[in-house]
């Protein structure tokens, strides 16, 4: 499950998943999508796992996006592990 975290100037959805213990480690997946006018795709996409900080995919964005999101990651790594573990952000 997919949770929704920030959306990063006026298009950018930041979405993450759920605390998942794979060999002993605790990991989070970070999604990141931008809507784009294509007609072979409709998204950039990228996805990050955390706390290898791996990216295992990475359609459209640009190498100085990478590193902002790189440095998105890093500033809210917590963050992400604390709303992962329990279920998303609450917003009432």
């Amino acid at each position: 499950m997919m949770y929704s975290y920030i959306t990063i100037g006026d298009d950018i959805e930041v979405t993450h998943s759920h605390l998942i213990e794979e060999n002993g480690e605790k990991r989070v997946y970070v999604h990141f999508e931008r809507p784009i006018k294509d007609e072979k795709r409709a998204f950039d996409e990228a996805e990050c796992v955390l706390p290898e900080y791996e990216w295992i995919k990475r359609i459209g964005f640009t190498s100085g996006e990478f590193e902002m999101f790189d440095d998105f990651l890093r500033n809210n790594a917590h963050l992400l592990y604390k709303y992962a573990e329990s279920g998303g952000i609450r917003i009432a």
